[in-house]
């Protein structure tokens, strides 16, 4: 196997180990514009699943501000599933990406 392409692989599989760190420091440390790039689009994607995260906090900061305790918190309760079931799109996503790095010959 090419080095390159098992960087490149695990920058996706990082995921479930790393996260966010191993794609950033792959892409600081090597100099091969593949893994470069694969590293780019992993951290982004590694990055996705964070975006629903304000609703979650404006959600909280409501239900808390308005001393909604007896109130079932739905603004809290559908971000926080979006963002689940988002970080599984996203699992899924990276694993079926690292395994075409690994497998597509070049």
């Amino acid at each position: 196997m090419d080095t390159k392409r098992i960087l490149s692989a695990l920058c996706y599989f990082s995921i479930m180990f790393a996260g966010i760190l191993f794609p950033l420091v792959a892409y600081f440390a090597s100099e091969d514009l593949d893994v470069k790039g694969h590293a780019k689009k992993a951290l982004v994607s590694h990055l996705i699943p964070l975006f629903p995260l304000p609703l979650v906090l404006v959600g909280v900061y409501y239900d808390v501000t308005r001393g909604a305790a007896e109130e079932f918190p739905v603004l809290v309760f559908s971000s926080a599933m979006f963002m689940v079931v988002l970080g599984l799109i996203v699992l899924v996503w990276n694993l079926v990406k690292g395994i075409k790095v690994l497998t597509i010959e070049k």
